[in-house]
């Protein structure tokens, strides 16, 4: 029961936050587009992760999606809040980033520990949660891991 509320108060919040929060334009490539880049690029790899996992494209939050392949965290709940984690760790500042690990830590506080290794790992890595990502699709997934240093 609390995974099922407090993945309707995800969605419903991260909808709110797309709509109403973000300023930036919404990417103008498709998921078919996407799958047409070259192998191992961030495009190619953001395309087959969001066919492997039946999303689509959504507008103004593509680089959640990207924020996924470059640190190999998985989409159950528990996962989206550690990635929230890790970002916090990485130097990224929000209100809703503060509200998914403030509320994700109440709803799951015996796996504080499993979100507090995230965020020392995101404190390990280069700064790189700011990127325009749009600009990145070409570039191979590896390099840019390596270049920021996420594990």
């Amino acid at each position: 029961m609390k995974y099922k509320l407090f993945e309707l108060f995800y969605r419903l919040s991260k909808v709110s936050y797309q709509h109403f929060l973000k300023k930036n334009a919404p990417w103008s490539v498709t998921k078919e587009e996407l799958l047409t880049y070259p192998e191992k690029t961030l495009g190619n790899d953001l395309g087959i992760f969001l066919t492997v996992n039946h999303f689509t494209m959504e507008p103004k939050l593509e680089d959640h999606d990207v924020m996924h392949i470059l640190t190999g965290i998985g989409t159950s709940v528990k996962e989206e809040i550690a990635m929230q984690c890790y970002l916090l760790g990485n130097g990224k500042r929000s209100a809703y980033l503060f509200m998914v690990v403030l509320i994700g830590t109440l709803f799951y506080p015996f796996e504080i520990s499993f979100f507090h290794s995230y965020y020392k790992r995101g404190r390990r890595a280069l700064a790189f949660y700011y990127l325009d990502y749009s600009k990145l699709l070409l570039q191979p997934t590896e390099n840019i891991r390596k270049t920021f240093k996420i594990q």
